[in-house]
């Protein structure tokens, strides 16, 4: 891997680090913009889940022009989108205000999840798209972990430190921008533009002359054709409609075990728990180390172990530890550390599991005419499902009351319906999802459609 692709690589990255940086920064802020607005429990759940409805449009909404103008310029949009919800969310002086920029937010996270990922893997040449394509992956988690430090080392600076926690967001937005001034148009774009010399020489730098660049401009072309053909199908008529169905639930049952609740709201559920704000913040961010260490993990044993082995699991171990945190957030039985330890536990088997299988399985398991619009559906799914669940987990708390123990009742009672869920999920992925370690693409095509 050259220098050039490298480089590629790491600025779309950026994009990734962003989506997960943006999309967590609000945890810790949230205990301060409750208070500073004096937010509801609906509006609560509003403030989280509106940059989850601005990433469903996002997802919807970005294909088309990228198509028409190319992931480079798109990506610097949402460059400065990333900037404008930072600063904007930082500035607010109400909540709607507020609202709106982290909505807008939502729309660079939700484009930057579908162009990212595109880019890379069409820059990369075949023998590193596996590794490089993961980085991605790897760059939200690591956005994850650094926005649950940033907010715990900003905790302190002052009566509105929530702002500071926004306008974090804004560095590496600019980092983004200026990094994607200097990469490479994809080559794939420029072939579909007719731009043939510019993608042989873009093909030719980014392999540093290792693959035959005749072949590839064909193998690009018949891509592009396939894909032309795919748009005349409907994927809710057979043979596609059970794949398609399947699709719609590993994106589902993803965000069904909960982990979008846990990483937004992680602080919260930490003080409601009985722990202070700085201890709250500390916990948040072992659960970020976690994360990012589990989903290395399961980066190196994915293609040894499997897919399916390794997803099921990572979701009967979260059943368990979903139950318990329940039974100890009920009764009382289990306090203090041990609850820490339990939700350490469960973003282990998430990370190993979930976390990296469920987009390894989208890009898998559709046949090629189809892929990119059935990984696209099953995306959405999961965006939805994750916008629904943050949005009405504040409301069923503050159902059961505003005192520390009401809450408690109110959020062991979220977090058995979780456990059920995820358990409803194990059944469902056991009985449905195929073994797709080893096989090709063709082969999978074949167990899936015949």
């Amino acid at each position: 891997m050259n220098k050039v692709l490298l480089k590629c690589t790491f600025a779309a990255a950026l994009g990734g680090l962003l989506f997960g940086y943006d999309t967590v920064i609000i945890n810790g802020a949230m205990l301060d913009l409750v208070k500073y607005f004096q937010l509801s429990p609906a509006l609560q759940g509003w403030t989280v889940s509106s940059a989850l409805i601005g990433c469903i449009l996002g997802t919807i909404l970005i294909g088309k022009p990228g198509d028409i103008y190319g992931s480079k310029r798109l990506l610097q949009l949402l460059a400065i989108l990333f900037l404008a919800s930072s600063v904007g969310c930082g500035l607010a002086t109400n909540i709607s205000v507020f609202i709106i920029f982290r909505f807008i937010g939502g729309l660079a996270i939700g484009g930057a999840s579908v162009l990212c990922p595109v880019y890379i893997s069409e820059i990369s040449p075949p023998k590193h798209r596996g590794v490089l394509a993961g980085t991605f992956q790897l760059a939200i988690v690591t956005g994850i972990l650094l926005s649950l430090i940033s907010n715990y080392l900003l905790l302190n600076i002052g009566d509105q430190n929530w702002r500071w926690m926004l306008f974090s967001g804004a560095l590496p937005a600019v980092a983004f921008f200026l990094m994607l001034l200097v990469i490479r148009t994809s080559p794939r774009w420029l072939v579909k533009m007719g731009r043939i010399a510019e993608a042989k020489k873009n093909i030719e730098d980014l392999s540093s002359h290792e693959i035959d660049t005749e072949q590839t401009i064909l193998d690009i072309q018949e891509s592009i054709n396939i894909e032309n053909a795919s748009a005349r199908i409907n994927l809710f008529k057979k043979p596609y409609r059970k794949i398609t169905f399947i699709g719609i639930f590993v994106g589902i049952f993803s965000q069904l075990t909960g982990i979008g609740v846990v990483f937004y709201y992680s602080s919260q559920i930490f003080s409601i728990a009985g722990f202070s704000s700085d201890s709250s913040m500390i916990q948040s961010v072992i659960l970020g180390v976690t994360n990012l260490i589990f989903t290395l993990i399961a980066m190196t044993i994915i293609d040894k172990v499997g897919r399916k082995k390794l997803l099921l699991f990572g979701q009967l171990g979260m059943v368990f530890v979903l139950g318990f945190f329940a039974y100890g957030l009920l009764t009382g039985d289990i306090r203090g550390y041990w609850l820490v330890g339990l939700l350490v536990a469960y973003i282990a088997f998430f990370a190993a599991s979930q976390g990296v299988v469920i987009w390894v399985l989208l890009s898998e398991m559709f046949p090629n005419v189809i892929r990119s619009r059935g990984a696209s559906i099953g995306s959405f799914a999961n965006w939805v499902v994750s916008a629904s669940l943050n949005f009405l987990f504040p409301i069923v708390i503050g159902f059961f009351g505003v005192t520390q123990a009401a809450q408690q009742k109110g959020m062991s009672y979220a977090f058995i319906f979780l456990a059920i869920t995820t358990f409803i999920g194990f059944v469902y992925l056991k009985k449905y999802i195929i073994e797709t370690k080893g096989k090709t693409l063709e082969q999978i095509e074949k167990e899936v459609l015949y």
